[in-house]
């Protein structure tokens, strides 16, 4: 059942604190995490309902939603602009429509989606944030790169971007940013299960973070949800994705046909 305006100020009032807890724990500040509100299969008044409690991000698995919810730009409260994070596998033929509406994609995971979104975001005259799924958990249900062909798949595409400028902006992707990684933990219940994939996304990210060039702004961590977020929070994720906890439970019955926002 959604959550009322009421009810989800209370629940964010609980994540806040874990994540604040987690944050001292791991010696960081609340600021060094993002909050992505998952608000897929959850209606535009929800959203609403969410960005008048603050929230500044929301992610989306599936680009019809994300299309029908965020095409049109809205204001946060903190005056910001909200951003849209297409959190989810995308198809190829989506690729075009995902790059228009998204602020950030999280789960690219081959050099020909690279390709195609620096096409479409040129003729967008568009720059867009893009992280690397990687399947750290090596579950077969999950998406993204494989951890044993990760590292190569980055070196793959320092080469295919060339010569990059200091904000990261390559020679041949110059629309496109290469902000960091994603991956899922593993899905055991047991979020101390977690930490070992999460520990090798941190230092797969780092170690490319500190080769400049076109990874000159390779920061982002996006993993850690409601169940395992302490722990990746201190394995050093930069974006937790949250849904159920802040919206309640999804109704899966019924299609999201709300106006777009």
């Amino acid at each position: 059942m959604e959550f009322t305006l009421d009810e989800m100020r209370v629940h964010l009032a609980t994540l806040e604190a874990r994540i604040a807890e987690a944050c001292k724990i791991a010696g960081r500040s609340r600021e060094s995490v993002k909050l992505v509100w998952v608000s897929k299969f959850h209606p535009a008044e929800a959203v609403e309902n969410a960005i008048s409690l603050g929230a500044t991000d929301f992610g989306e698995n599936r680009v019809q939603e994300a299309e029908l919810k965020f095409s049109e730009p809205r204001m946060a409260k903190d005056g910001s602009r909200v951003r849209c994070h297409v959190i989810g596998p995308v198809q190829s033929n989506k690729l075009k429509k995902a790059a228009i509406v998204a602020d950030c994609i999280h789960s690219i995971a081959s050099i020909e989606a690279v390709e195609k979104l620096e096409k479409v975001c040129a003729a967008q005259d568009k720059t867009l944030d893009i992280l690397f799924q990687i399947n750290a958990g090596e579950e077969e249900t999950k998406s993204g790169l494989d951890v044993h062909e990760a590292e190569a798949f980055l070196n793959q595409l320092a080469e295919k971007a060339g010569t990059a400028s200091a904000d990261g902006k390559s020679e041949n992707f110059p629309h496109l940013r290469f902000r960091g990684l994603m991956t899922i933990g593993k899905n055991t219940g047991v979020a101390e299960d977690s930490r070992e994939c999460f520990a090798f996304l941190r230092n797969l990210q780092q170690k490319f973070f500190a080769k400049g060039g076109a990874f000159a702004k390779f920061d982002q961590l996006s993993m850690g949800m409601t169940g395992d977020l302490e722990v990746a929070i201190e394995e050093g994720s930069t974006m937790i994705r949250v849904g159920t906890a802040l919206f309640g439970e999804r109704d899966y019955s019924k299609p999201v046909n709300d106006p777009v926002l």
